[in-house]
């Protein structure tokens, strides 16, 4: 057989499918497992990018019982169920809090499967605030 009429074999590879995962909630004193009376309020915006393990946020909040001493990502916990700091997202945040960090394959599996929450702290209130991280409908 002639080597310049051979063909190469296919080669079938499978593309790994990275996507970016957009998570929204909305902060306030009645999701605290004991609700408190703070009438802060808040919203979070955070993506996941699967391919780089990179976790974006921002975190808005206003009106709460003093200024912000931290805020955490917390988990992992079930809905209602307190849990340890998994992430800081910033020690006397202001508003907007905004960051990114890379997750280990634990902590992505845990925000995938719904086990993390946001807490805003104040002196005032240890945790006026919190709000569960759950994917939003649409994904980027």
């Amino acid at each position: 057989m002639d080597p310049a009429s051979e063909t190469a074999p296919e080669v079938h590879e499978a593309a790994a499918v990275a996507e970016t995962i957009t998570y929204k909630a909305v902060l306030n004193a009645q999701n605290q497992p004991a609700p408190n009376d703070s009438k802060g309020t808040g919203t979070a915006e955070v993506t996941y990018d699967t391919s780089s393990k990179t976790l974006s946020w921002t975190v808005t909040f206003d009106a709460l019982t003093g200024p912000a001493t931290t805020a955490h990502f917390h988990g992992p916990a079930e809905p209602g169920a307190n849990a340890g700091v998994a992430l800081l997202i910033g020690n006397n945040p202001t508003s907007p809090s905004k960051g990114s960090a890379t997750l280990t394959d634990a902590q992505a599996a845990d925000l995938q499967a719904g086990r993390w929450y946001i807490n805003i702290h104040t002196a005032a209130t240890s945790t006026p605030l919190r709000t569960a991280v759950a994917k939003s409908a649409a994904k980027l």
